[in-house]
């Protein structure tokens, strides 16, 4: 069982889509994801001409395969791409595919268990199947200057309930026997089963617009069972002013800052020192109220930086952690490279939109009001008592 993921770099509508983060993880991710998760695959291949998108791609554990130019472009056909990845998965590596299951990054909400039943629809005996979603819409056409009824007699309205059932294909999930695919070439043929979903996931991403209704559902869609386990975690770097403060400052006469602090995230940080956890405060800041505040906690600093997601990278590489398994909680937009290191970017409550939109998680209280000791609860599975 092969899965192909089409991710081509080039987008007129949205540039570089595939990599447009939902829930702070890039779409690629996400189908890659629910591919892994379902089980139900052998192998995943994400389709690709983009550099950025391989290497994400191998990264998440996925093969690469490199689509040639002519496959790339705005009129090339997913078929095309799904024909190609799979001989040259094939070729590469001595395998032989009997089902095939094309997932489309630009579908955000696709389940595990979607993948799963049109994978279990053509062992079953459909040669081909696909997700859709129940619709009681109807549909209209301009035919020159009237408008047409499509899937009704626009002089007959009949009730809901009267009206045969139809579906909307969501461009999420295919499946199909390998071997009709390569007869027909094309994802509809022999028998095809449709694999109700439900029609509230359903989200096809061509626009802006739609990127950010992705955003603002992905909460909905991905809490509370997105919020990371002990088991999901190696380390925890935090930002400091606007994360562990509340992102004001008292100036002196003499040029001295002093800082509004919260006890709570204090106690946050020694729970998951305990725990066993890393933790690293990483702060663009050169103030030296960063510093004793680590040094109060008793954990190591790294400060006075200007491109924070490069010291992180280098510092995940130095302490051999994998940057997967580190959670970064910040605010604000020189945090955003930080994001594109780790597996768990989480935005404090009151942090900047750009960062809430790109956060895997945010927290529900601001920066500098226990937001730590609310990521060190969801890590435990436990609140933090004083």
């Amino acid at each position: 069982m092969l899965a192909v993921i089409p991710a081509r770099g080039g987008s007129k509508g949205v540039p570089g889509k595939n990599l447009a983060r939902v829930g702070g993880v890039p779409l690629l991710v996400r189908a890659i994801r629910a591919a892994q998760e379902s089980e139900r695959v052998d192998a995943i291949v994400v389709s690709t001409d983009d550099d950025r998108i391989a290497a994400l791609a191998l990264q998440s554990g996925a093969v690469v395969i490199r689509r040639p130019a002519a496959l790339a472009g705005d009129e090339a056909s997913s078929e095309s791409a799904l024909l190609h990845a799979w001989e040259a998965f094939e070729n590469e590596s001595d395998e032989a595919v009997e089902v095939l299951v094309m997932l489309q990054c630009t579908s955000p909400f696709i389940t595990p268990a979607e993948v799963g039943a049109c994978v279990d629809a053509v062992f079953a005996g459909a040669d081909s199947a696909f997700t859709a979603a129940p619709t009681h819409g109807f549909v209209w056409r301009r035919d020159s200057a009237d408008a047409v009824g499509v899937n009704h007699d626009k002089a007959f309205r009949p009730r809901r309930q009267d009206r045969e059932q139809e579906f909307l294909e969501t461009g999420a999930v295919y499946a199909m026997t390998a071997s009709g695919f390569w007869r027909h070439r094309h994802r509809f043929f022999g028998r095809t089963e449709l694999i109700e979903t439900d029609p509230g996931r359903v989200l096809e991403i061509d626009e802006p617009s739609d990127v950010e209704r992705a955003r603002a559902l992905a909460p909905l869609f991905d809490a509370p069972a997105n919020v990371p386990g002990r088991d999901d975690i190696d380390a925890v770097v935090l930002d400091f002013d606007g994360t562990q403060t509340d992102d004001s400052a008292l100036l002196a006469g003499d040029g001295t800052e002093q800082v509004r602090v919260h006890r709570g995230d204090g106690l946050g940080i020694a729970a998951l020192r305990r725990a066993g956890l890393r933790v690293l405060i990483l702060s663009s800041e050169v103030n030296p109220v960063v510093k004793t505040r680590a040094d109060k906690l008793g954990v190591p600093v790294i400060h006075g930086v200007a491109d924070k997601g490069v010291v992180l990278r280098d510092w995940c590489g130095s302490e051999a952690i994998d940057p997967a398994r580190v959670l970064y909680a910040g605010n604000d937009v020189n945090d955003l490279g930080c994001f594109e290191v780790v597996g768990w970017p989480v935005a404090v409550a009151s942090a900047h939109p750009a960062v809430r939109d790109a956060a895997r998680l945010v927290t529900s209280v601001p920066g500098g009001y226990g937001a730590v000791r609310e990521i060190a609860s969801w890590i435990l599975g436990k609140e933090i008592a004083p």
